[in-house]
């Protein structure tokens, strides 16, 4: 299958492979996108361009979108609600856009519309790469801490504990993101759990790629 991974890091993006050949049960080769987003909010800014291309020039089965969620409203089974958004959730942002974006394009390259899912890793992706190694680092807790005024770890704290250093090369980030995705040998029911706003959304999109019509 071959699939756009767009996020704020090659890093990033190599875990995004690994989770998506996981949940699709198939090896995934990665497109590379006509645009590269270093950070929030140049995934925003890129996206639209990105399907656009995907859709009209590629034969590309799907794209795959993720960012860090920071310091903004952790998206909740509340926001899964028909027809609701919330104006400071990254991830209603993204799925937005793909909407509009996505809306009034017509089938092409032998497709109806082209598949997408959208992730928010809370608050940064290496609490992701954390999971079943800390306990402490979850969705709950973050969002626990934040409404007592005291947030259980930072974005920084992440950083040390998944490099050992908060400056790693780009190569040393790849490895930890891979690692952590191959400890989980394709089984995500795990970070479903312990990151069920983010991650839980990632999957459920993935899972309906088998479901999509093609033709």
């Amino acid at each position: 299958m071959k699939v756009a991974l767009l996020s704020e890091s090659p890093a990033d993006e190599a875990a995004l492979r690994l989770i998506a050949e996981g949940v699709l049960g198939q090896p995934v080769e990665a497109v590379q996108p006509p645009l590269r987003a270093r950070g929030w909010p140049s995934v925003a800014q890129v996206l639209p361009v990105i399907l656009r291309h995907l859709h009209f020039r590629t034969d590309c089965d799907g794209l795959i979108v993720t960012a860090d969620a920071d310091d903004t409203v952790v998206h909740t089974e509340m926001h899964e609600r028909p027809g609701y958004f919330h104006p400071g959730c990254r991830l209603c942002e993204l799925r937005a856009i793909v909407r509009q974006t996505l809306k009034h394009l017509p089938p092409a390259q032998g497709r109806v519309r082209l598949n997408t899912a959208v992730g928010m890793a809370v608050p940064a992706v290496e609490a992701w790469y954390l999971c079943g190694r800390d306990e402490s680092v979850t969705e709950a807790a973050w969002i626990a801490g934040r409404e007592n005024g005291a947030p259980p770890y930072t974005r920084r704290d992440l950083k040390q504990r998944v490099y050992g250093t908060i400056h790693p090369s780009l190569p040393f980030e790849v490895q930890r993101a891979e690692e952590a995705m191959l400890r989980h040998r394709g089984d995500f029911r795990r970070m479903e759990f312990d990151f069920p706003g983010g991650f839980g959304a990632l999957v459920a999109d993935l899972k309906r790629w088998r479901l999509a019509p093609t033709g």
